[in-house]
C-alpha cells in the first residue's frame, strides 16, 4: 500500500446570485446528487461522510468513504479537512471559496486528495494521472450540475 495525491484547483464565474449557490454547497444531498461518482454524502453536523462509486485505478476497482470537518464561513468560505473515523483510506483537504462577481457569483474550488492504495510506489506516475482524470470528470460533471441545477431553481 501506497499513499497517491492528486489535486485540483478551478475558478469560475457563476451567474447566479452567491446565496443561491451557498445553498446547494451547504446541502450535502445535494453536493452529492452533482457530483459524479459520489453515491452519498450524509451530514453529522460538523463532519460529511462522503462514499463515492468504485472507480477503476489500473485494472482495479477501488472504493472508498471519507470523513470531513467542515467549517463553513456563511455566503464567503467553505473548507473541508480530513476527520478519519476509524480505517479510512482516502481523504480530501480543501475550500470553496465565493465572492460577489456582477449579478452572479465568483466560485473558487481548490482540493487535494490522499487515497492509500494497493499499488507499489513504482506506479506513482500511472496512478496519479488516473486520479487527476477522475478528478477533473467529476470536477467539469459537478461544474454542468451545478449550473443545470441553479438554472432549475431560478425558473
Amino acid at each position: 500500500m501506497s499513499v497517491f495525491s492528486a489535486s485540483k484547483r478551478s475558478t469560475a464565474d457563476v451567474a447566479y446570485p452567491r446565496d443561491a449557490v451557498w445553498a446547494v454547497l451547504t446541502d450535502a444531498s445535494q453536493v452529492a446528487k452533482l457530483t459524479p461518482m459520489v453515491r452519498s454524502i450524509e451530514d453529522h453536523g460538523e463532519t460529511w461522510l462522503w462514499k463515492l462509486a468504485p472507480i477503476e485505478v489500473l485494472g482495479k476497482s477501488i472504493g472508498v468513504a471519507f470523513t470531513e470537518r467542515m467549517d463553513f464561513t456563511p455566503r464567503e468560505r467553505i473548507t473541508y479537512t480530513h476527520a478519519p473515523r476509524g480505517q479510512e483510506r482516502a481523504g480530501v483537504e480543501g475550500v470553496y471559496v465565493l465572492a460577489d462577481r456582477g449579478d452572479g457569483t465568483r466560485l473558487s474550488i481548490e482540493l487535494r486528495v490522499d487515497v492509500d492504495l494497493p499499488f507499489p510506489r513504482l506506479a506513482k506516475p500511472a496512478v496519479q494521472a488516473s486520479m487527476q482524470a477522475v478528478i477533473a470528470a467529476m470536477g467539469a460533471g459537478f461544474a454542468r450540475n451545478l449550473e443545470r441545477r441553479l438554472k432549475a431553481g431560478h425558473n
